[in-house]
């Protein structure tokens, strides 16, 4: 990924560190869903969020069920597509030519992950509770989420690069952070996912956004991937 290239060793050991732990949590509530030990707390934190005395209306203003319709957006396919084709098209300014390759596979290859997954786990959405909005593709992991996680954290770790300032990188990687766990919530928030769904597509998500940033460190090291210059 992008946000890689100019890292020092012991940042990018850091995030090699991050996507360890992120595979070992998906992999725990991956087992935990399968067996079914995640029913019980999945369905209890969802009805958490309903009125008691009717489940088809979420807790909360009336605004913030239309809140989190727009927040979720930013997870799906169409924005998220949008933002990539920003990017792509801000790198071709650049003629950053190899980067925008990487930027599409990774983008894309996240996107067809998230599918792989959903269809070998084939989680049904929650039933318990009326979906605030439509959903049909299988529950476990939240796609929302996990493209959320590879787009949002590579692109403010990419416009952290272009300051110098430390507080101001954080900045970045701050809002990105808020940003992925907005789309997160609001998709419990809507009843089209578990809390399950949506911590494994987190871990998911930072999994694969680490091993590109390896993959495309590895590629600049053997030369195939030039060294961006300052943004």
């Amino acid at each position: 990924m992008i946000w890689r290239f100019q890292f020092p060793e012991r940042t990018f050991l850091l995030a090699v560190l991050a996507g360890c732990l992120s595979l070992w949590l998906f992999i725990e509530v991956a087992d935990e869903v399968q067996e079914g030990e995640s029913h019980a707390y999945d369905e209890a934190i969802l009805r958490s969020l309903r009125q008691p005395a009717d489940p088809a209306l979420p807790i909360g203003p009336t605004w913030l069920r239309e809140a989190s319709r727009d927040i979720t957006a930013l997870g799906g396919g169409t924005v998220v597509t949008l933002v990539t084709l920003a990017v792509l098209g801000f790198l071709l300014l650049r003629q950053k030519l190899a980067l925008m390759l990487v930027v599409l596979i990774s983008t894309a290859g996240g996107g067809l992950l998230s599918g792989v997954l959903k269809s070998f786990f084939a989680r049904e959405r929650p039933s318990h509770i009326p979906h605030l909005m439509e959903a049909t593709s299988p529950s476990f992991p939240s796609g929302h989420s996990m493209l959320a996680a590879i787009v949002y954290l590579t692109l403010g770790a990419m416009l952290g690069r272009i300051t110098q300032r430390r507080r101001e990188k954080y900045y970045f990687l701050g809002v990105a952070v808020v940003i992925v766990i907005l789309v997160g919530l609001s998709r419990m928030f809507l009843g089209v996912h578990f809390p399950t769904d949506v911590l494994a597509g987190w871990s998911a998500g930072i999994v694969w956004a680490v091993f590109c940033a390896s993959a495309a460190r590895w590629l600049q090291q053997k030369g195939q991937v030039e060294p961006p210059d300052a943004i």
